[in-house]
């Protein structure tokens, strides 16, 4: 390490993981006094509380009226599965995969399903796939927002309005930081630990007309965990949909949702909570466009994320390394700025290429954001140091 200046300021918060997220402003353990804890959650006011979560849900995130909105277990990756369990199979499905959560569900369709009518359309880190491929007599399954590339769909048009197959869709880190094509959608699915900070654990799932009326006329050849069962007798199982949850859920993570939920409300909702993700994503554009050792990932503006913001270290000399002398240097980056105590875990995903991932949205402040650029700098500064002394 060198003694370059270190910079005058740090963010009040250094919390800039990409989840479980940093906390809205103003959070406080004593924000979840009344969590119903030691009762049921079948007890009258667990089931009140479960239903005001689903009910603020609808109305902050402008989810139809016919929708049915769930809280179910194991997170986002939860809710993805018992769609995939409960409704492929039906037609032949699409895979659309471009990092990692959408090759996890190119897994469990092909390696785990195994269903035999399934394609899979495939881009690297920093791209879309062609998105004029998908065939949309099939099921399709995608990421809105690749979390661990920064890569999302720039909007809904490129899905069919008259599709006869299911659209089923993980947006567990674009719901409530990006515009949802609701009448394009038929399975939504997204955890409480991402744009609203809330804890781990429970994820939600949403379900269109369509994606009921298949849970309904449609029975799976595999045999399905009890955990995933959404119907009985072929119809669906509406106390799901009302705040009777198929397991066991924690009040306390009630309770914090809850919480997010009235925050985001204060801000005016969903347009407010976007508000703040795209004004935190200029904070780091603006510093990209300035600062010739560092770019996105995502090549093509139109689909960068405003929430999982992916960084790679653009300067000439780092690229001419070896792949794993520059994955060191970016470990070295997200090292000495977390030994620093100004940022925490903002280092990419194991499987993502070598760099840096921000988290931008509505519960980070721009403030704690323009704190921490000029400490990239200053890691960076440091890196080639040690790469100069090295050599």
């Amino acid at each position: 390490m060198t003694n370059s200046a270190l910079p005058a300021a740090k963010p009040a918060n250094p919390n800039f993981s990409s989840g479980p997220c940093a906390k809205r402003p103003g959070w406080t353990l004593d924000g979840l006094r009344d969590a119903p804890l030691g009762r049921s959650h079948r007890a009258k006011v667990g089931k009140a509380k479960l239903k005001l979560a689903i009910d603020l849900t609808r109305d902050i995130l402008e989810i139809p009226a016919d929708y049915r909105i769930g809280i179910v277990p194991a997170s986002d990756t939860g809710a993805v599965e018992m769609a995939l369990w409960s409704l492929l199979g039906a037609r032949p499905v699409d895979l659309l995969a471009w990092e990692s959560f959408g090759e996890g569900w190119v897994t469990d369709v092909v390696k785990q399903l195994k269903l035999k009518d399934a394609r899979v359309l495939k881009a690297g880190y920093g791209e879309l796939p062609d998105l004029k491929q998908v065939n949309f007599d099939h099921d399709v399954v995608f990421t809105w927002n690749g979390t661990t590339s920064g890569v999302r769909v720039p909007n809904g048009d490129w899905i069919a309005a008259d599709r006869t197959g299911l659209t089923i869709c993980d947006a567990t880190s674009a719901a409530f930081a990006q515009d949802l094509d609701w009448q394009k959608l038929d399975v939504v699915t997204y955890s409480w630990q991402k744009v609203l900070g809330g804890e781990a654990a429970h994820g939600m799932l949403i379900l269109s007309p369509r994606a009921v009326e298949r849970l309904e006329s449609y029975v799976p050849a595999w045999p399905m965990p009890k955990i995933f069962r959404m119907t009985k007798g072929g119809k669906l199982i509406e106390g799901i949909f009302e705040g009777e949850t198929i397991n066991t859920p924690s009040m306390l993570c009630v309770e914090d949702y809850l919480d997010a939920l009235n925050w985001a409300k204060q801000l005016g909702g969903l347009k407010g909570l976007r508000a703040r993700s795209d004004a935190n994503f200029k904070v780091l554009a603006d510093y990209v466009a300035k600062t010739p050792w560092i770019d996105f990932l995502a090549k093509d503006a139109a689909t960068r994320s405003n929430t999982s913001v992916c960084l790679v270290v653009a300067d000439p000399e780092v690229k001419a390394l070896a792949p794993d002398a520059q994955a060191a240097f970016a470990k070295a980056l997200s090292s000495s700025l977390e030994k620093a105590g100004v940022a925490y875990d903002i280092g990419a995903y194991r499987d993502a290429p070598a760099g840096l991932r921000i988290w931008a949205g509505a519960t980070v402040e721009a403030s704690d954001l323009e704190a921490l650029l000029p400490w990239l700098d200053w890691a960076f500064n440091e890196a080639k140091a040690g790469l100069k002394k090295a050599a």
